[in-house]
């Protein structure tokens, strides 16, 4: 595997000649594997080489004995190339530089090592209730996501009673709630509070179901009201849609695929979580259809293949799409390639809208599906319609759109109303 990178025979000789060549030989196949970019490996080796002589000097003799020396390797690359005048976010540059290939290479040849790679945040209470979130999954039938949103609400919760030096939770009262609901209230708005609420009662039902509290406290917790429709869809123009899209540099493979996923979202309204859940199963060249399966609504979509994304689609997966038995169509443009997900979704789409210099509250993916949204109503097709075609579970759903209806507005203002009823 070397020999494909490394041109003369005395380096790759001199890197097999090291204690641990195995180990950066079996390195350098595994970076092949997953995608990674020949400048990535001339950059790495000489500091996996670098490290070997190293620990070398200090002593090690076996694979296991290369943790132990990754830090005061680290602390002596920064004395050599750091300097006394660089910058801390430098610093931390160097040091992530160093630290990444070192610890993926202990990965693979010291069992059970670790290293400093992010670990997922453990569970909220996991000692006092851990049972809860098997409670979820099981008896509730929550999805991880639905978990997830449970998970975020009690961390905070945990947090707060770490503040306050509440250690028991049979200690919980009223007085304790209500001052945890008015601290999260100035910093989140009424929904999310509305939402932290809902999570903290099904929390203390079943801290009182499983015998932590002596009483239920959960009919304490008072929901802040959230009037149904009171809010208007935080749409665009269409004019502003032609900005956005004429901004993206589709020479590039992130632009060839950012162009795509633009246009599924805003010409059929798709939710990000369905856009990356496409695979090319999904798409049906022959009959230019384009299957949307498991709608949060819970039924599928065939869409007629527009030809504009059509095109946008080949572009992509012609010239930008990495080589991959995955079937899902858009992928990560940095190695390893790995699937997008519903988050990088939307971060994309806020990216490129705030690229296009178009201000509008709390920019993302739902901005291009309600902009769809807009644009049918604007169509004068009706509400059930635009709910069908936007998959949505409940036409309670699409009535919040009656609000930016104008023109049905403007004859009704200008009316008697009659005509439109």
């Amino acid at each position: 595997m070397l020999e494909r990178y490394f041109i003369r025979p005395d380096t790759i000789d001199r890197i097999r000649a090291s204690w641990i060549g195995e180990p950066i030989e079996r390195y350098v196949a595994g970076l092949t594997e997953r995608g990674y970019a020949a400048r990535n490996v001339f950059r790495r080796v000489p500091i996996l080489m670098r490290f070997g002589e190293f620990a070398c000097e200090q002593g090690a003799q076996r694979w296991e004995d290369l943790p132990g020396h990754v830090q005061s390797f680290i602390e002596r690359w920064l004395q050599q190339r750091g300097g006394p005048r660089v910058s801390e976010q430098r610093r931390q540059t160097i040091v992530k530089e160093v630290r990444t290939p070192i610890e993926q290479m202990l990965r693979l040849v010291v069992p059970g090592f670790i290293g400093t790679k992010r670990q997922p945040a453990p569970n909220p209470f996991r000692e006092v209730a851990p049972g809860f979130f098997a409670y979820l999954r099981e008896e509730r039938g929550l999805r991880a996501t639905s978990q997830a949103h449970y998970a975020h609400h009690l961390r905070y919760f945990e947090a707060y009673l770490e503040r306050i030096e509440l250690t028991e939770l049979r200690s919980l009262s009223p007085p304790v709630l209500a001052a945890f609901v008015a601290d999260r209230s100035p910093v989140v708005c009424r929904t999310s509070l509305r939402d932290c609420c809902g999570v903290l009662r099904v929390f203390l039902r079943y801290l009182h179901r499983s015998g932590v509290l002596p009483t239920d406290l959960s009919p304490s917790i008072e929901s802040p009201q959230v009037y149904r429709l009171s809010s208007v869809p935080r749409s665009i123009t269409w004019e502003e849609v032609r900005r956005m899209l004429a901004a993206v540099d589709r020479r590039a493979v992130v632009g060839k695929r950012d162009y795509a996923i633009l246009l599924l979202l805003v010409t059929y309204g798709l939710r990000a979580r369905e856009v990356a859940a496409l695979t090319l199963d999904d798409i049906d060249w022959r009959r230019e259809r384009l299957r949307i399966p498991e709608r949060k609504a819970g039924h599928s979509t065939a869409f007629p293949l527009s030809t504009v994304v059509g095109e946008a689609l080949v572009d992509y997966l012609r010239h930008g799409r990495p080589q991959t038995a995955d079937r899902h169509v858009f992928f990560r443009v940095v190695a390893p390639p790995a699937p997008l997900t519903y988050t990088a979704i939307g971060a994309r789409a806020s990216h490129h809208l705030h690229r296009a210099g178009i201000a509008v509250a709390r920019a993302g993916s739902h901005t291009l599906r309600h902009t769809c949204v807009q644009r049918l109503v604007d169509a004068d097709f009706s509400l059930k319609v635009i709910g069908d075609y936007v998959g949505h579970r409940s036409p309670s759903s699409t009535e919040i759109y009656s609000k930016v209806a104008v023109e049905t507005l403007r004859r009704v203002a200008l009316g008697n109303g009659e005509e439109i009823l």
